[in-house]
């Protein structure tokens, strides 16, 4: 998929997100529309999903893939520390990535944004790959408005 190919992909995406959850504040229902809305339309992504912060930690939230790691500290692998530095965080192979937690071996690469409202750490979206290099900005632009999206309708 080229550059222009995915761009529109993603405009797309956000409109059907809008569409799924506009008029619903619920985010347990709306983070798993939004988990099956990336999965299902997403190319070459085995898992995608949610934690949420409670505490002290990243706890499994709706997602779609293989079971998934429940519990996961701030600060470690790429889940905990995207929360922490509550920054997006691109890794093109997981492998490489200091304390990464392999809660799939298929998985090779990843991006995790933070929802962060008001100041307020929320959670995380996490989308793993089977490829290296899967991640790029665009996806990283077009996830972080995506996550705006959520937090523009949910009562976290």
């Amino acid at each position: 998929m080229d550059q222009k190919e995915k761009e529109n992909y993603y405009r797309i995406t956000l409109k059907q997100l809008r569409s799924f959850i506009d008029g619903e504040k619920d985010y347990i229902a709306n983070t798993a529309n939004a988990a099956a809305l990336l999965f299902h339309n997403m190319k070459d992504i085995n898992w995608a999903g949610f934690y949420f912060y409670k505490e002290g930690q990243l706890i499994l939230g709706p997602f779609q893939g293989n079971c998934a790691c429940i519990r996961i500290p701030l600060g470690k692998g790429v889940c905990g520390s995207a929360a922490k530095e509550r920054k997006t965080m691109v890794v093109q192979n997981v492998h490489k990535f200091s304390e990464h937690i392999a809660c799939d071996s298929a998985s090779n690469s990843e991006i995790v944004v933070p929802i962060i409202k008001q100041d307020r750490l929320i959670g995380v979206l996490d989308i793993d790959s089977p490829q290296f290099c899967r991640f790029d900005e665009i996806d990283k632009k077009y996830l972080e408005e995506f996550v705006k999206i959520l937090n523009e309708y949910c009562q976290w």
